[in-house]
């Protein structure tokens, strides 16, 4: 293969935006790249058609009774504006301070050249390299994947042979300290609408006689959160699985602190519900945000009106032990029993995911049945990582969502193994997105070696 950061260049260069329907040629440009990549490599690659974007689905096969893992990606990217936020032009990648510039570079083209550089390298060391693996590069991650359940529902018979997943679209601190996720938090979204009058009303005319539905909502919000953060929606707590011991003992050696946190953020003080730090807060804990707030007259100066309608954007960032379907029938139930009289509501739920949670192995809460697969998987990436970046990973939960990977254990019964390869200041969905060259040819090195550990029985 080429060298790795040329690769990339060529990768980022195709303006693959999966929401953006004039981006047809960089989304064919994208996957042709990653599918020339794969077949180089000596895999056989198809395109699975969906109802939106195709999913790249290439196999290695070598023996049924080698060890067999499954790899995900994905070539879609998020939109590149405000391009004038950018130092350079989003789609030509550009090489400065120890890190490659361009849309897509860590999130989630960096990585998987990675992977490929990796087996590059594991096949030039044992070209007769006795592991099995099923690779697919979807193309709708950044619009939620709509298209990959069905897709899994189809392949599930196929993909199931396989021992389990690795994925690398999670973060980590630091380019020196990887983590390997053990958590992911489920999601629950929704948008909340309040109609009062059919029209806009002149304020002065009708001001006093109807309810403000701006007002109202205001109302209705404010019965979401107790005072001192907490979600107050009975109900909502039931089933949270707490942070073990380790668990926070991990997050202790984490390297940044409350302070570098508060700093980062450019805030005065952190707001958390009780029991958690601002550190667990965003790792442990579930939570319901308002994300957005809309209604009346949003221009320049003033247009004194009453609105027709004001409306929020709501979502629950959920843990383990909690469930999606539930938590959004408790929400929906708590807004229609406290919607204030004289405004009309309606909601419309946009689906969500489940959490999904793994444990390493020898933790007090370690599943007595889990596979020795996984076993060894987490314990070759551990020797792996250190070797290659100097320090053990941390084993920690992470706050966002990634819904495909509760479908994979649903749908098809694998669990998976997720390193982080991106650090919060990849600046990933923002101007000036970055992946540093560290994690390139560390994370190069560190997966040569699990591939080829992985390999032997």
């Amino acid at each position: 293969m080429k060298d790795p950061v040329e690769l990339l260049s060529e990768y980022i260069a195709f303006a693959s935006v999966s929401t953006d329907p004039t981006a047809r040629e960089g989304m064919r440009g994208a996957i042709e790249f990653a599918a020339d990549q794969l077949k180089e490599l000596g895999f056989s690659v198809q395109e699975v058609p969906t109802p939106l974007h195709p999913i790249l689905l290439a196999e290695r096969r070598t023996s049924p009774e080698d060890p067999h893992i499954l790899i995900y990606g994905h070539y879609d990217v998020q939109p590149s504006e405000p391009d004038g936020l950018w130092t350079t032009p989003p789609y030509q990648a550009e090489v400065r301070n120890n890190r490659i510039y361009g849309r897509g570079s860590a999130d989630n083209k960096g990585p998987q050249i990675v992977h490929m550089a990796a087996l590059a390298k594991a096949l030039q060391e044992n070209p007769n390299l006795a592991l099995n693996i099923t690779w697919f590069i979807e193309g709708e991650e950044e619009i939620g994947s709509p298209s990959f359940r069905g897709f899994l529902e189809n392949y599930k018979d196929r993909l199931a042979e396989a021992d389990f997943v690795l994925l690398s679209d999670t973060g980590s601190p630091s380019p020196d300290q990887l983590v390997v996720t053990t958590a992911l938090r489920g999601l629950v979204s929704m948008e909340v609408k309040l109609t009062g009058p059919k029209m806009d009303l002149h304020s002065g005319i009708h001001g006093g006689a109807v309810r403000n539905p701006i007002q109202a909502l205001s109302t209705l919000l404010a019965t979401l959160h107790n005072e001192d953060g907490s979600v107050n929606i009975p109900g909502f707590y039931d089933g949270v699985s707490l942070p073990e011991s380790w668990e926070r003992d991990e997050l202790a050696h984490h390297p940044s602190s409350p302070e570098e946190y508060a700093k980062f953020l450019d805030v005065d003080e952190f707001f958390t519900a009780p029991g958690y730090s601002a550190l667990e807060a965003v790792r442990f804990g579930p939570t319901l945000e308002i994300n957005g707030i809309g209604g009346g007259f949003q221009g320049e100066g003033q247009k004194t009106v009453i609105p027709s309608q004001a409306f929020a954007k709501l979502t629950c960032r959920l843990v383990a032990g909690q469930d999606s379907e539930r938590v959004e029938k408790l929400l929906v139930n708590a807004l229609r029993d406290r919607c204030p009289s004289g405004v009309r509501i309606s909601i419309d739920t946009h689906g969500g995911g489940n959490p999904y949670w793994i444990v390493p192995p020898n933790r007090t809460n370690t599943p007595a049945d889990q596979s020795p697969a996984i076993q060894k998987g987490f314990s070759v990436l551990e020797d792996a990582i250190t070797e290659s970046f100097g320090k053990r990973p941390l084993y920690l939960r992470e706050g966002g969502s990634v819904p495909i990977i509760a479908d994979l254990k649903d749908i098809v019964g694998l669990d998976t193994i997720m390193v982080g390869l991106f650090t919060p200041e990849c600046n990933l969905h923002a101007p000036d997105e970055s992946f540093h060259l560290d994690i390139l040819h560390n994370g190069i090195d560190a997966f040569a070696k699990i591939f080829a550990n992985l390999a032997r029985k």
